[in-house]
């Protein structure tokens, strides 16, 4: 292997690190304290505006983690490459989508849009 394929796997670890510790450290540090606080009341109380905000952060780390995939597929490209990064896009917006529909009850409706993308990418990636 030459020092790329080194440098785009490395990439991916510290990818896969920094969302699980970004997620560790935002619940523990950042959105409990947050959540103590006085926020705004969106659709008649705070519990959606926190369900918004934890679903919101956590989603970040699971865009690491795509983004991880990617650079962990393109460390060696081969044959099937498009087809695989299709599938880890699909699969980053069917979880997002899954997130904002149990986090909020399905009142963000960002979910439709996730699974939208999910859908169209895993559909393309089967048909290539």
């Amino acid at each position: 292997m030459n020092y790329e394929v080194y440098m785009l796997v490395t990439g991916a670890f510290l990818a896969i690190f920094l969302g699980l510790v970004h997620s560790y450290l935002g619940e523990r540090y950042i959105l409990t304290r947050l959540f103590k606080r006085e926020l705004p009341k969106l659709l008649g109380s705070d519990w959606f505006t926190k369900r918004v905000l934890r679903f919101a952060w956590h989603l970040t780390t699971v865009a690491w983690w795509g983004f991880a995939g990617i650079l962990f597929i393109l460390s060696s490209p081969g044959e099937h490459t498009q087809k695989q990064i299709l599938m880890v896009i699909a699969a980053v917006f069917l979880v997002s989508g899954l997130f904002s529909a149990s986090f909020t009850k399905g009142k963000h409706i960002s979910w439709i849009f996730f699974w939208l993308i999910s859908g169209l990418s895993f559909y393309v990636a089967q048909s290539s």
